[in-house]
């Protein structure tokens, strides 16, 4: 048997932007550019759409991700782990007081 050496794969921490698909998650990682003339830092952003098997990631949870063999048309990423969970945000008293109409 002859062992073959799997390269080195590409490892990223991003934000989640959405998480409405079944088990796919939209993943935004974030960089900072200095301009080659002016030298200004400028804010760009890679999208990555990613998946979650277990439906466990939300929104606005840090994540850290891996990239993977092509699963669909858009999906080259795997979520590896939540590095960090998003506070919660509870629903306002207001909200829940409305009658249903």
């Amino acid at each position: 048997m002859s062992s073959q050496v799997r390269g080195t794969r590409r490892v990223a921490v991003g934000v989640v932007t959405r998480d409405k698909m079944s088990k796919t998650r939209r993943v935004e990682i974030q960089r900072l550019e200095k301009h080659p003339r002016y030298g200004k830092y400028i804010k760009r952003r890679t999208i990555c759409y990613v998946h979650d098997e277990k439906n466990e990631s939300r929104m606005g949870d840090m994540v850290e991700i891996m990239e993977s063999r092509p699963m669909s048309k858009l999906k080259h990423w795997r979520l590896v782990k939540i590095v960090k969970k998003a506070p919660t945000q509870a629903a306002a008293p207001s909200e829940l007081a409305q009658p249903a109409v």
